[in-house]
């Protein structure tokens, strides 16, 4: 029976992630939860904390030791630290998934290089609509081609620390490529002042915080006469933690490099 490892174990998506292995998925199992030291749950049962019964897993801040018996790591905790662990989990031979958000181009290269000793899925959303909606967006994009005004709103909870969200700027990255544009030459990130006529070629993108929201994505094509616009809501970070936990059943025997969740939803 596979072994997992969860990184981030007691954030709010380490512990959705526990809470999906209770049951034991694709017979996936949870072996170990990784936190960062001085956590103050710390040698506490990981199931228990996390709200889903008793698994004898004590949560650890020793991530080598976590991945040398296990079989896969899933990653929700800080873009430096999954950068740390994916080297970690190439040294030891194992596959990892990484759901963390934030990363530098240097820190994703890093990502990169580990992936090339065992198999790795980087996707900043692991939600099958999510990536879904990357698809369409690409072909809708592909179909309004330079007659349409394109915006991006995204809403979460007020304890986000990053902004714009990873999903945001995938999807920005999605639709700029579709339209042979990049975000560094035509992104814009919030508004404010006398910013003049919207240029023809812009692609914006506005982070909003409020509340619990777990999260929220709209994409707008604005045209003349009419708006089409693509959205997409979590209710519960259930929708993430099975993502998640299906790219670890996946990524298993897979050839070494890097992987995101349209390679895994597509089998």
């Amino acid at each position: 029976m596979p072994r997992v490892v969860v990184c981030g174990a007691m954030g709010k998506m380490g512990r959705a992630i526990i809470a999906a292995l209770r049951d034991r998925p694709a017979g996936l199992t949870l072996s170990g939860a990784v936190e960062v030291p001085g956590h103050p749950l710390l040698g506490q049962d990981a199931s228990e904390a996390a709200g889903a019964g008793k698994s004898d897993v004590a949560v650890t801040d020793d991530f080598s030791r976590a991945i040398a018996t296990a079989d896969v790591a899933i990653d929700f905790s800080r873009a430096e630290s999954s950068v740390a662990h994916a080297a970690q989990a190439a040294a030891s031979g194992k596959p990892i998934v990484i759901g963390s958000t934030g990363f530098t181009p240097e820190q994703l290269s890093k990502v990169g290089e580990a992936a090339r000793g065992v198999p790795c899925v980087l996707s900043p959303n692991m939600s099958v609509g999510v990536n879904l909606m990357f698809k369409v967006a690409a072909d809708v994009a592909r179909v309004l081609g330079e007659d349409y005004d394109v915006e991006i709103v995204e809403v979460h909870h007020r304890f986000k620390k990053d902004s714009p969200s990873g999903t945001a700027v995938k999807l920005a990255d999605v639709v700029a490529g579709a339209l042979g544009r990049e975000m560094k030459d035509v992104g814009i990130y919030g508004r404010r002042g006398m910013t003049g006529e919207r240029p023809r070629k812009e692609i914006g993108v506005l982070a909003v915080r409020a509340g619990d929201v777990v999260g929220e994505h709209t994409l707008v094509f604005g045209g003349i006469g009419e708006r089409f616009e693509i959205t997409h809501r979590a209710h519960s970070r259930e929708t993430f933690a099975r993502g998640a936990v299906r790219a670890a059943a996946w990524v298993l025997g897979k050839p070494n490099g890097l992987y995101d969740m349209r390679a895994v939803l597509e089998g």
